[in-house]
């Protein structure tokens, strides 16, 4: 990779501290979702995450550490263990047990499924004993599949923005569910890519069949201000129009989008980032406190205001995922780039590694030592030398 020396010290310098990250934060029943401390035990943090322990998965068995990867198959059996009855896989699981939260985490399962055939893919020990939970997880999450549209539905604040009103069909959610379908080579996967490029990036040449879905995309194409990029939820009664970063990411990075469609999603949150002191803002335009989507949840802790936490904050988990994206589109030089960006943001405060950053002034908050913000820049460094996804 063509860096300066500087440049390319620093992203040396962010791989050995990220695997010296992972390897802090394991524990034989899996990774912690950040470093311990009082601040991690207080919020929760101690804990072995379903959605962040499958995201640290991917980059732990491609390390070449036999510890990381060992404990990337420990991670994804102890939520295994803790699997509910109908096959769910929990949000987290610490010394209480497992738990789903206020209204469940579907993409804890969607994202365990994906780690998983990841993990069989390398033909890591361990794994024939989650034949039987897959199965369950698989079951499950059919049963949240709309029959005839054959993309998942959610109730609000279930997935990893668990503080935003996105419900009914989800753009993240779905775009983690096309690549589960692809991976575990299930059937309507085509339907499934059809009517996600439908419904969440809604014109008038390309009309569905099914009059249900052909009236949600008759409403959700209405007005739009962001035609470029990807509705973040559309139901019956409303749509996502904040410009969600990290699902388009993923549909750009897992397929959904390809061709010219794909070129014009990246370009457009480049654009929309422009700003930003790091990669990625979560969304490209925060959900001010007057607007009709606003809840009364997005306020508690006085976290979710504009440009914080989910509602436009900086995660550099995110922006792992959209180093990876570039690369795989071919944009290479903005590829590099961006992750020496993200390297940076590791970097602040001698290498905490923070959960997320102010969106508008670039201030470090959340939890440090976060494990997921290591993966994302290995996978992202990976990513510039092969394909990964």
């Amino acid at each position: 990779m063509a860096y300066r020396q500087d440049n390319a010290a620093l992203v040396e310098d962010c791989e050995r501290e990220a695997l010296a990250l992972l390897r802090e934060n394991l524990t034989p029943d899996g990774i912690l979702a950040a470093g311990r401390g009082t601040a991690a035990r207080t919020r929760g943090y101690e804990r072995v995450f379903g959605r962040d322990a499958a995201v640290c998965a991917l980059a732990m068995a491609l390390s070449g550490d036999r510890t990381l990867e060992r404990g990337a198959v420990a991670g994804l059996a102890t939520l295994a263990e803790h699997q509910a009855e109908n096959g769910e896989i929990p949000k987290y699981v610490g010394p209480e047990g497992g738990d789903f939260w206020y209204v469940g985490c579907i993409d804890a399962s969607l994202w365990w499924l994906i780690a998983l055939a990841w993990l069989r893919r390398r033909d890591l020990y361990g794994l024939r004993r989650l034949s039987a939970p897959a199965g369950r997880v698989l079951h499950w999450l059919r049963c949240q599949e709309h029959p005839r549209i054959a993309l998942l539905a959610q109730n609000e604040a279930s997935d990893w923005a668990d503080i935003m009103p996105r419900s009914g069909f989800v753009l993240y959610s779905n775009a983690l569910w096309y690549r589960v379908k692809r991976l575990y080579a299930l059937p309507d996967a085509e339907a499934t890519r059809r009517h996600f490029n439908q419904l969440f990036h809604p014109s008038d040449r390309d009309l569905p069949e099914y009059r249900r879905l052909r009236l949600l995309v008759h409403y959700a194409r209405r007005r739009r201000r962001h035609a470029e990029l990807y509705l973040s939820y559309v139901n019956l009664g409303a749509r996502g129009e904040e410009g969600d970063a990290f699902g388009n990411v993923l549909a750009a990075l897992f397929g959904l989008a390809d061709g010219g469609r794909r070129a014009a999603v990246l370009r457009a949150l480049h654009r929309a980032q422009g700003f930003a002191a790091y990669p990625l803002r979560s969304v490209c335009e925060p959900i001010p406190r007057h607007d009709l989507r606003w809840r009364p949840y997005m306020g508690r802790h006085r976290q979710n205001y504009e440009h914080q936490y989910h509602n436009g904050g900086i995660w550099p988990m995110i922006g792992g995922f959209w180093v990876a994206a570039l690369a795989a589109a071919g944009m290479r030089k903005l590829a590099e780039t961006e992750l020496v960006r993200l390297a940076r943001a590791n970097a602040v405060n001698g290498w905490e590694f923070n959960e997320w950053f102010h969106g508008l002034t670039g201030k470090p908050c959340g939890m440090p030592r976060q494990s997921w913000n290591a993966a994302a820049f290995l996978l992202a460094r990976r990513s510039l030398e092969a394909r990964l996804f």
